[in-house]
Formats: structure tokens, C-alpha cells, sequence
């Protein structure tokens, strides 16, 4: 409060400039409530951090340190699990099927072949390794195989439809054919060309 503020409460002059000597000027409640409310807030919260503190200081550094490396550790062969089996599921997958038209099955025939010499492009297709291993495991075991198909072929003889050799040249039935065509219908008095 100001003395403005003390004479218009009913005080006289006198008596505002002397309660303004005695006590200043006067922090209005409402404010004074603010700033009790932070210092207070401020307590607590280095309260806090002194709890905070403390805590910290019983952590065991050396022990989080070697939880962490546990961790990464775990991490580290979990990748190396993953992309190990990645590599082997994409290797079973181009083996089979660079087998599946020439072995019988490709199971039995994937289960002994040494995958470790068997080697993939990026594509996922076999670089090499594969058929060194198939040709000695089909002298081996021929067997587990298909036996390749080749074109059957026929020999003997043609039946009367010409001399394949000689292109101009026909064969009794057909000469007989061509003549009885050249002439037209027979008439009925006319000879049969088989003698009737």
C-alpha cells in the first residue's frame, strides 16, 4: 500500500506518512501468496534433485557398463543368427532349384551335398560349387536321377505313299490313282484299270 492508498482508508496524513516510515511500502496479499508459493515449489523440487542425487550415487557404474556390453553382445549374435539363416534359406532355395527337373527328389539329394562349397551369385543364383558335386553323386548314386528323355526313333519300312527318295518317281498305287483321276469317271463300258 501506498499512502494514497492509507488516506483514503480514513487515515490522516500523519498517521499514512508514519505507517509508511514504520513499514514501507506494503506487497499486496495476492503477491505476496505468489512468491510464497515459488520458494515453496523450490524446496520441493531441490528436494527432489537431492534424491535424485543421491540415487545416482548408488548406481553401480561398473555394472551398467557390463550390462551394456551384455546387451550389445546379445545384439551382435542376434544379427549374425539372422543373416546366417537368411544366407542358408536363400542357398536351400537355389539349390532346389537348380535340382528340381533333374533329381527325383530334391530333399534327399539337398541333404547330401556339402552346402559350404556351394557358392551364390547376388542374383540368389549358383556361381559354382553345385555341379562338381552333382556329377560325382550321380555316378554314385544314379539312381536319385531323372534318366534323361531322348526322341524315340522308328526304323522300318515306309508304307506306299512314294519313293521318299526319288520325288518324281511313284509307287504302283499311285500311278494306278493318278490314271483313273487323269481319265475322269469310268464310263460303265469302260475297262477297270484292275482288269474287271
Amino acid at each position: 500500500m501506498n499512502k494514497e492508498q492509507l488516506i483514503a482508508l480514513g487515515l490522516t496524513e500523519e498517521q499514512a506518512n508514519g505507517v509508511i516510515t514504520g513499514f514501507g511500502t506494503m506487497i499486496p496479499k495476492s503477491r505476496f501468496d505468489d512468491v510464497n508459493d515459488a520458494k515453496k515449489q523450490l524446496e520441493l523440487d531441490l528436494a527432489s534433485r537431492d534424491d535424485q542425487l543421491e540415487a545416482l550415487k548408488k548406481i553401480d557404474a561398473e555394472g551398467l557398463q557390463a550390462e551394456i556390453t551384455r546387451l550389445q553382445t546379445e545384439n551382435t549374435d542376434a544379427k549374425n543368427k539372422y543373416e546366417n539363416e537368411i544366407k542358408e534359406t536363400r542357398l536351400s532355395s537355389a539349390i532346389k532349384l537348380a535340382l528340381h527337373s533333374k533329381v527325383q527328389d530334391t530333399d534327399i539329394v539337398t541333404s547330401l551335398l556339402d552346402k559350404t562349397k556351394v557358392e551364390l551369385n547376388e542374383d540368389g543364383t549358383i556361381k559354382g560349387g553345385l555341379d562338381e558335386q552333382l556329377k560325382s553323386l550321380q555316378e554314385a548314386k544314379p539312381f536319385l536321377f531323372v534318366l534323361e528323355k531322348k526322341e524315340q526313333t522308328f526304323k522300318g519300312w515306309n508304307p506306299a505313299a512314294g519313293n521318299a527318295d526319288k520325288d518324281n518317281e511313284l509307287d504302283i498305287g499311285s500311278n494306278f490313282a493318278k490314271e483313273a483321276n487323269s481319265k475322269g469317271a469310268p464310263a460303265e463300258k469302260a475297262l477297270n484299270p484292275w482288269g474287271q
